[in-house]
């Protein structure tokens, strides 16, 4: 089955082989979240061979917590960490940690929602309300508390933020316990059945906050610096096969859909759902534009006081991804 999904990467594939004999490949220690916003990714990363391709020898490293590879790193039990969430990579920088951002890979994406028939019209109605989002202190709480308040003039307290994961935000919102909600793209396509009408976009709104068209980024690749001083070439090819990856889910959405249906255990709906939202979730990126977007996260976790003090500029290394672009 696998064969027949891939037939389109098979003659890449052997042609990687014959490039890169298994003498030669490069061992690496891949760890990532098997939930959230890194499952689908690490999916078709692992399914579609794609750092193999690239000449790695890849050891998969998978955890139920989703700060589980960041500490990973630490000990040296992984050597880089694809899905790490920012907010992670923004603690470790501030301790002066031995690592290195490489590669933004999932961008913040949410939209807030109530329900069909509610009085609410548009985020600044959000004042005084319930509105179910990420805990306080994770990434996308603090990129939403951040545009409430530049763009529309909120403090933290005009509005009640209740936590919950997102199938429970779902329920709180049909059983009307919350006013809104804030919802990722593949949670509000899992529930057609739920009439709910749009108050905002996370996306749209970070980029009339900052004035820029880049996106807010949730989840970064992290190295360990030992392991990229060691073996720069691996890391470079370890970005390729992101880039790889990622323009794979964008291009074959079908092919994504059937990988993720086998190995991440979602059924053909929800499979496929995923899949058409690639684009939406995930990128392979690091231009100046990129850096500047992290650069600026990492002051509203600053003011937010979710970090202690400013993140160094030298927690970002885009040497990788523009060397992986050369080539």
């Amino acid at each position: 089955m696998i064969k027949r999904i891939f037939s389109g990467l098979l003659a890449l594939v052997a042609l990687a082989a014959v490039a890169f004999p298994s003498s030669a490949q490069e061992k690496i220690k891949v760890g990532y979240w098997t939930s959230g916003f890194s499952v689908g990714f690490g999916a078709v990363l692992e399914a579609g061979k794609f750092l193999q391709a690239q000449g790695l020898d890849p050891e998969f490293v998978k955890f139920s917590d989703v700060n589980g590879p960041t500490k990973a790193l630490l000990t040296h039990s992984i050597d880089i960490a694809f899905a790490a969430p920012a907010s992670g990579a923004f603690t470790l920088g501030v301790e002066k940690a031995p690592v290195e951002v490489i590669l933004s890979t999932q961008v913040a994406e949410a939209t807030f929602v109530a329900k069909d028939g509610s009085p609410l019209k548009g985020l600044s109605d959000l004042r005084g309300m319930k509105v179910g989002m990420s805990p306080v202190g994770s990434a996308t709480y603090a990129i939403a508390a951040a545009v409430l308040k530049n763009n529309y003039g909120f403090s933290p307290s005009d509005f009640t933020p209740i936590p919950g994961n997102e199938g429970r935000l779902v329920q709180f919102l049909e059983r009307g316990d919350i006013d809104a909600a804030s919802l990722r793209a593949v949670t509000i396509a899992s529930v057609p059945d739920l009439k709910l009408q749009v108050l905002g976009n996370m996306v749209d709104e970070w980029k009339r906050m900052t004035k820029t068209d880049t996106v807010p980024v949730l989840g970064v690749t992290i190295v360990h610096k030992d392991f990229a001083q060691a073996h720069p070439e691996a890391v470079v090819k370890f970005v390729r096969g992101m880039i790889a990856t990622t323009e794979f889910g964008a291009a074959e959405p079908q092919n994504a859909a059937d990988i993720l249906r086998q190995a991440a255990n979602l059924d053909a709906k929800d499979a496929t759902a995923y899949a058409r939202l690639w684009k939406q979730i995930y990128e392979a990126r690091f231009e100046p534009a990129d850096v500047a977007t992290l650069k600026k996260m990492a002051e509203i976790f600053l003011e937010a006081k979710l970090v202690e003090s400013p993140v160094p500029d030298s927690l970002f290394n885009p040497a990788p991804y523009q060397r992986a672009k050369q080539q």
